[in-house]
């Protein structure tokens, strides 16, 4: 397939989508979770994900680097300037020259305006400011770019979902597409939507990112796992985000 044709198929995939919505029977996570899971998630007093906003928060307006700038001396009060970001990622950076995540993004303005060094990946520093930032969304529907760029992004990250891998030889689609709402392991299968990212899980006992969920899929199935920030991951959320449109952000998550 060209990366036209490519890119044609997801446009046609989320048109259809869209001419769906009034029969839309998709589902999120949390709605295959426990009831105390589900009342964790919604009530921000016992969502013990808050802990990691609030240090976010903090993160937002503390000058850091050679600038001694913050993300507030750019971007004022992240209620209003951070309102629906995090729903139109992962994006197509003309600057990066490639489709980039939110935690991508974050890294590129504290080296950038504020000359400080990268957070890295999966800290705690990074997840918390992600993690503030997405909360900002929360409610708002999922809107990923329509650009070329991130269109043949997804398109490759479509073609992954419904790939076989591993030595198990499953794909992400045989679970999360044909088999949702069964169980696994005694733990139920969702439909796979990634619109609640970053997520506390309690077998982690703590945040962690979408890159980390394919992550744990792809050794579960005894794959070959990707570094984080590979290809191959940024493509599979790029999809997910298509995948999730229209579909409400939930940020923070809990799950099991």
């Amino acid at each position: 397939m060209t990366s036209a044709h490519a890119i044609a198929a997801v446009i046609g995939t989320a048109l259809a989508a869209s001419a769906a919505a009034q029969t839309d029977t998709r589902k999120s996570g949390v709605d295959y979770m426990s009831p105390a899971t589900q009342a964790m998630q919604r009530d921000d007093t016992q969502n013990p994900a808050m802990l990691w906003v609030a240090g976010g928060e903090a993160l937002w307006r503390t000058p850091a680097g050679a600038s001694s700038k913050s993300c507030a001396s750019c971007h004022n009060d992240a209620k209003h300037s951070m309102k629906g970001v995090a729903t139109r990622f992962p994006r197509f950076s003309k600057g990066a020259g490639k489709v980039i995540t939110l935690g991508e993004q974050i890294n590129i303005c504290r080296t950038g305006a504020m000359k400080a060094q990268p957070f890295k990946v999966e800290s705690e520093d990074l997840l918390s400011l992600e993690t503030y930032i997405a909360m900002q969304s929360r409610g708002q529907p999922m809107n990923p770019p329509n650009d070329k760029e991130t269109a043949a992004s997804a398109a490759r990250g479509q073609k992954l979902f419904t790939t076989r891998m591993g030595q198990i030889n499953l794909s992400c689609a045989q679970c999360h597409d044909a088999n949702a709402g069964k169980r696994l392991a005694g733990a139920p299968i969702p439909q796979g939507h990634a619109n609640a990212y970053p997520i506390y899980r309690l077998e982690w006992q703590g945040m962690g990112s979408l890159q980390r969920r394919l992550r744990n899929c792809m050794s579960g199935v005894r794959a070959e796992v990707p570094q984080y920030g590979a290809q191959d991951l940024i493509d599979l959320e790029a999809w997910l985000a298509l995948r999730a449109k229209g579909m409400p952000l939930e940020t923070p998550g809990v799950r099991p």
